[in-house]
């Protein structure tokens, strides 16, 4: 008789173990088929392992999703996303993803109708809205170099696969030309440095950028100095503010820019700048998003800025080249020399 117990009891423990482990494999097997990240607040999010379907709400962040290879995976964009011209010649499939997002307004209804599997997003309302209905979301922001680099290596790590390894180059690159360019003008006191005012676009040229934005970090790179001296992106001042500052240089961003100048260079309010009497008012680069602000292209903006606010100290870079170089090894795009150069002048596609 206890024989017979002892061995029912051996079973009995055997088929308990079986089933634990059963139980604990299964929960592996659960767990793998989930990962968790980082957003930029340092918020982790759980999201699938396999990401194939991903709505991104920022403007900015899809160029930084197609240069790391993931654009095929979009499956909501945003409608100032589709206007944007080289991103449609780069990658036309743009055009037929469903952009429910003009400016900040999001019909998270039509979002949800595409089932992504995560959302990417800067502004924190859309951030709560895709978490309300279901949907991770991992929220990408910068406002300056440090900040394009983490959003980079945040994106990538949503989107799996090769993203990591190019972020890793990408921001091998964007170092290299920061580098580049400070080695070059990291000597230049302030007393020699041309003052830049940079309007944020034609629509509003009392709309400017101050200190503590990427604008004023690629403006230092490139041997300049803000002529705007308060804090922050997209500060409305006075002409007075802007005629007392009387700017070397004037730098117009977005794809108003030229109507801008055009206002700008007939409007006698602006006739005794320096950099107006001088002619030194130009347009920024356009690409598959502006040079200027919030784009991966900004790696290339310190190039231009150098040539525009140091041209002897810059006069050995050939931006064509380097512009048809960084759209071949990271956005897979070959540009010919007429392209680069519309790119660079911010024009269009013809």
């Amino acid at each position: 008789m206890k024989r017979i117990v002892v061995f029912l009891l051996a079973i009995m423990t055997a088929l308990l173990m079986v089933a634990g482990c059963g139980t604990e494999n299964a929960s592996q097997g659960k767990q793998s088929d989930t990962r968790v990240v980082k957003d930029i607040e340092g918020t982790e999010v759980t999201i699938p392992k396999d990401i194939t379907k991903v709505a991104d709400l920022w403007h900015a962040n899809n160029q930084v999703v197609l240069m790391l290879g993931g654009a095929d995976t979009l499956v909501s964009t945003t409608k100032n996303v589709q206007g944007l011209p080289w991103f449609a010649k780069v990658y036309p499939r743009i055009k037929e993803i469903p952009a429910p997002v003009k400016g900040t307004d999001v019909q998270m209804e039509e979002i949800q109708k595409v089932n992504p599997q995560v959302v990417l997003a800067s502004n924190k309302s859309q951030i709560e809205m895709a978490r309300n209905a279901g949907i991770p979301a991992v929220r990408v922001n910068f406002a300056d170099y440090d900040g394009l680099r983490k959003t980079v290596n945040i994106t990538a790590d949503v989107l799996g696969g090769k993203a990591p390894d190019i972020a890793k180059q990408y921001i091998a690159y964007l170092d290299g030309k920061i580098k580049f360019a400070e080695d070059k003008t990291k000597a230049i006191s302030d007393a020699d440095r041309p003052s830049v005012l940079h309007i944020v676009g034609g629509d509003d040229l009392l709309k400017v950028d101050g200190h503590k934005t990427i604008i004023d970090e690629w403006i230092r790179y490139a041997g300049g100095k803000n002529a705007i001296t308060a804090d922050g992106p997209q500060i409305t001042v006075t002409i007075e503010e802007i005629v007392k500052a009387n700017p070397d240089i004037i730098i117009i961003g977005g794809t108003q820019s030229r109507k801008g100048i055009e206002q700008l260079m007939n409007d006698p309010q602006w006739a005794s700048l320096k950099a107006v009497q001088n002619g030194r008012v130009y347009s920024n680069p356009v690409g598959t998003f502006n040079w200027d602000r919030y784009s991966a292209e900004s790696a290339l903006q310190i190039l231009w800025a150098g040539q525009i606010i140091q041209p002897q100290l810059f006069s050995d870079v050939n931006l064509v080249k380097e512009t048809q170089d960084f759209y071949k090894t990271f956005l897979h795009y070959d540009l010919s020399d007429v392209e680069a150069q519309r790119v660079i002048a911010g024009e269009g596609p013809q």
